[in-house]
Order: structure tokens, then sequence, then C-alpha cells
């Protein structure tokens, strides 16, 4: 490398090495360590992944072997080996092996740079990255555009996005290295996943105006980043311009188009792309296949989804375990478990094992039917299988046996979970706070609420639509208002649940004209009643035998489009009441129609 080169890395990386000088507190003092020294750079206490123990092993004693020989054995040899188990993704492992190499003085090189770079970084430890790539800078090994693609990797892995984009421009501005299709797929797919698609996009226009032309799968990054935020009409731009600038799309890029137009129902639309696809000779992959799948059974058309699998057959096309979770979720959704049973079992007999989500599909559909017995056995079945739970399927068992009274149970299965070391997230405490506010436990709920703020668990709209839902079945409407007015100040905006809960409080205790006006502070906060808000405040004031009073809000209601649900309309028609007024329902006509329908 040039002269120029090496000092302009030298100012690269100063900066971005000092900034993470703090955690490198002794003994990991990487820069003014030698290589052959007795002092470990990696702490011994990183941690191994059990999964693959005996390979690991293996792995290891060969390693130890190889440094202990004399003479030892060339550097290649090394590398591959510390390959070998950083492919089994043992970065700490590694990393320890690194120590080891160093003590007894084995050879390292360029390449064994970029591999404890890249363990680094997919330990979620850039900085530690940066370090070894400044001692191995320092002892005068080269960077190359491996090794700033996986710094890269890195800064975007851990979500430091404006260092990972200083540090891109740095490689363009200093000629640090001649970026490869790698770099830039690494770049425009790290701001996708960051939440950064518009930059991304901005970023391929301005490569295509350079030497460094995007290829299929920098497209297809953003196209998939584009139609996941729910662009899919720019992802379809994006789509005709790549074909324009003579890069054909692949079964990739179409597939994510597909999920974004399947995502909105836009079935025509996907029909043209798969024709499209089949102009062109793509042929569909089980992703693709998949993706249709799905989609079919979320929107209960499960005969379709069917349907599907036939042609995947009929192509030798293999279903795998995603397709038939999809599918078990299909049948779940419609309550037809027998037929989401039949399924699970039937993977057994094509040689798929169930996964953990195959489980939760049950669990989950199970509960919902409110058979818990069921879902209890299948959750205990579990563990028999070599499969461990996660958050998610404690969170459904835990909300099944809540839902049908057994708070006891419901506990103890926290409790379960807190000893297993299964980490409750936020929805398993409000599940459990929704449990407390159902039984009229107000006080053990806020009790509860300080626990989770203990925990450092941030409660949301949700934790506090549970609480003021709880007052106010509890008729204590004053503490509700409070907590509702209390909101803002914890950077919170009350939805409609929220509002619709207090108004129907308010015109349950009598306190209409209190309703109105909280329904007006509503709409000036920005937050616009829907159908469930005014259908309150009207069974409300039909329930007062207000029918007056409850007229201008049922116009105001059909002006918006919303309509009276089955509650208000059976209301409305309750002649033995003398609700019903004939001559009103003219005035609405589509009012009056939406009723005689309910009728």
């Amino acid at each position: 490398m040039r002269i120029y080169g090496r000092l302009a890395i030298r100012r690269a990386i100063s900066a971005k090495c000092s900034t993470y000088y703090g955690i490198l507190a002794d003994p990991f003092s990487f820069f003014s360590l030698n290589f052959h020294s007795k002092d470990r750079l990696f702490s011994p206490n990183f941690k191994r992944d059990l999964s693959c123990e005996s390979e690991v092993d293996e792995a290891i004693f060969l390693f130890r072997k190889m440094v202990r020989m004399r003479p030892q054995p060339p550097i290649f040899e090394f590398t591959k080996q510390l390959k070998v188990i950083v492919n089994m993704k043992q970065y700490s492992v590694a990393l320890k092996l690194f120590d080891e190499m160093r003590e007894l003085g084995a050879p390292v090189n360029e390449y064994t740079m970029n591999i404890l770079i890249n363990c680094c970084c997919n330990s979620k430890r850039v900085g530690v990255g940066f370090a070894v790539f400044g001692i191995f800078f320092k002892h005068g090994y080269e960077a190359d555009v491996v090794t700033f693609t996986t710094l890269l990797k890195g800064l975007f892995f851990d979500g430091k996005v404006a260092e990972a984009e200083k540090l891109f421009k740095q490689l363009l501005t200093l000629r640090l290295c001649e970026p490869d299709d790698f770099t830039i797929v690494t770049v425009i797919n790290g701001l996708c996943k960051n939440g950064h698609v518009l930059a991304a996009h901005d970023l391929l226009c301005l490569l295509e105006k350079t030497i460094y032309k995007p290829n299929v799968m920098g497209y297809s990054a953003v196209i998939n980043g584009l139609c996941k935020t729910g662009m899919v009409d720019n992802a379809l731009e994006l789509k005709c311009r790549m074909i324009d600038k003579g890069v054909s799309p692949t079964v990739v890029t179409y597939s994510s188009m597909i999920q974004g137009l399947c995502d909105f129902g836009r079935w025509k639309e996907v029909k043209h792309l798969l024709d499209e696809m089949v102009h062109h000779k793509i042929c569909l992959t089980v992703v693709t296949f998949n993706i249709l799948v799905d989609s079919f059974c979320k929107e209960g058309n499960v005969k379709e989804a069917e349907d599907v699998l036939e042609i995947m057959k009929q192509q030798n096309i293999s279903p795998n375990i995603v397709t038939y979770n999809a599918l078990m979720d299909g049948y779940c959704l419609q309550g037809k478990m027998d037929k989401a049973k039949e399924v699970f079992d039937s993977m057994a007999s094509k040689g798929i094992k169930p996964s953990i989500m195959s489980y939760g599909t049950l669990i989950n559909g199970y509960c919902k039917k409110g058979k818990v017995d069921e879902a209890w056995r299948l959750f205990l079945e579990v563990s028999s299988k070599g499969l461990e739970h996660t958050t998610v399927t404690y969170n459904t068992m835990i909300h099944g046996l809540l839902s049908e009274g057994r708070f006891g149970d419901g506990w103890k299965l926290f409790n379960d979970m807190e000893a297993r070391q299964v980490h409750p997230n936020l929805r398993t405490h409000n599940i459990l706070l929704d449990g407390l506010c159902k039984t009229r436990q107000i006080a053990e709920a806020f009790s509860f609420l300080k626990t989770m703020e203990d925990k450092g668990l941030n409660p949301d709209i949700i934790t506090y639509g549970i609480l003021i839902n709880g007052l106010c079945k509890d008729g204590k409407i004053e503490d509700a208002k409070k907590l509702l007015n209390e909101l803002p100040t914890k950077g919170l905006q009350p939805n409609n649940k929220i509002y619709g809960a207090i108004i129907g409080s308010l015109c349950d205790e009598g306190f209409i004209d209190e309703a109105k006006d909280l329904l007006i502070k509503m709409e000036r906060s920005g937050c616009a009643p829907d159908s469930m808000t005014y259908n309150i405040i009207i069974q409300g004031l039909l329930k007062k035998k207000e029918l007056d009073k409850a007229m201008p809000f049922l116009e105001e209601m059909h002006k918006k489009g919303f309509l009276a649900d089955a509650s208000t309309s059976s209301m409305l028609i309750n002649r033995e009441n003398y609700i019903f007024r004939p001559h009103t329902l003219p005035t609405f006509p589509k009012l009056s129609l939406n009723i005689l329908e309910l009728q």
C-alpha cells in the first residue's frame, strides 16, 4: 500500500479507535501490547454455545495440537482452523484461541486480522474490532476491502449508522480501499435494516452516477426495504429503473415485491409479477411460495393456500417448516383446530421436525378457542422434544390461563418463566397487569407497575390503557381522568380505546355533559373519534332514554361514514322501551339500512 494510503488509514482510524479507548481498560490495553505476549487480549469468560459442543471440542483440540507442533504449521493452516470455528458461530472461542496463538508465538497475517475483526463485529463488540485493527496496523499489516467491509458491517450491526456512513465516505474520499460489490451491498443493507430506507435509496441513486454501479443485490436490498416500510409503489418504480440500467431482477427481488403487494392485498399486481417471472424464466423458490401461502392464510383464504401447496408439489418444490407453520396458522385463525393439528402431525411423516414456532402457533390457537388444557398439554410436550420455550410461548400460555380465569396458574407460570431465565418482556407484564385489573386488584396492579419500572421496563400506551380501563371498571373515574392527563408528561398520546373507556364510564354514571366535553378534548388533541367512540356515547345516552341527545351523535357518526354496531342498533329498535321512533330513521337512510340488516 502506498505511503499516502497508510497515512489516510491512520487518520481515519485514529478518531475511531480513540472513541473506544474507554472500554479497553487494563489488562486489555491493545496498543501497548506485542503480538507474542503473555497478556490476554480477550476475556477468558466469553460465552460458548454448547449446541455443537462435540464439533467445537474437536476443532479446539486440532488447533491446540497445531500451536504446539515444532516446527509449527504454515499460517494458512491456523487461519483455516480459525475459520472452521467462526463458521460454527463460536466467535468467543475463536478470540480465545487467538490469545493462545499469541502466547505460543504462532504466526499471524492480514487474514487472521480479518477473522478476528469479524468475530468482534458478530459479537456486537465493534469497538474491540477497531482496536484489533489498530494493533495490526501498528505492526505493519495492511488493511484491505474485506477489513473495511467487515468494520462497516459491525457498525451497522451495532446500530451505529452515522459512524458507518462516515467511514464509508472516508473510504471513497481518502481512497482507503476500492469498495467492491459486497461493500456497497453491506452499506445499503445496513441502512435499510436500521430503518434508513430512503437514505439507502438516495445512496443507490448517487452510486448509479459513479464508477461504483450497484448490482442486483444492492437494488434488491433497497426494494426489500421499501416494501417492508409500505412504499411498494416506489419499489415497483425502482424495479423498472434497474431493468432500464441493464440489471435483471432475480427471484429475491420479485419475492420482496410480492410480499409487499400481498401485505396490501393487491392480488392483481401479484399475479402480474408472477406472470412476469414466468415470462423471464425465473423459477419460484420455496420462499416465494411461502409468501403466497402465508398471505392467503392471513386473509382467511386457506383453500387458496392449499392450492399453492399442490402447485409446489407438482413443481417438485418441497414445503418446509415455514410452509406448514403458515398453513397451521391459517387454520388456527379460522378456529379449525382439528385441521391445524392434522398439519402439525403430518410434518413428522415428511421428515420435518416441528419448531418452537409450530408449537407456539397451535398453543395460541387452542387458547383462543378456550381449550386451555389442550394448549397446556402441548406446552409441556415442548421440552421433551428437545425444544426450548421462548418469551412468546410463555406469553401465549400465560394469557390463555388468565383468559380462562386461572390466575393462580398464570402467575405460577410467570414465576417458572423467570426461574428458567426466559426473560419476560413488556407484553408479559401487560398480560399480568390486565389480569390484576380484571379481578379488580387495582392497588396490586399499581404496585406491579412499580415493579415493572424497577426492572427497567418502560410502560407503553397499552400498559396505561389497561390501568385506565381497570380504574373505570372499578368506578374510580377521577383516578382514571388524572392518569389520562398525566400521559403527555410520560411522552405518550392517549388513543381511542383509552378515551372510549373513560367516556363510556362517564355515560354509565350519568355524566353526559362531561363525556361530551371529553369527546371535544379528544378531537382537539388530534385523536379523531372512531366508530367505537361514537357507539359508546350513543349507547350511554340511549340507556338514559335520551334519544333526542343521541340523535346529533348518530347524525355526526353517519356523516363520518361510521355505522351503528349491533348493540346500538338493538337499542334503537327496542320498541319495548319506547326508544325506537320510526320517523327518525328516514332522516338517516344509511343508518336505517344498517339497522334493518342487523335486525
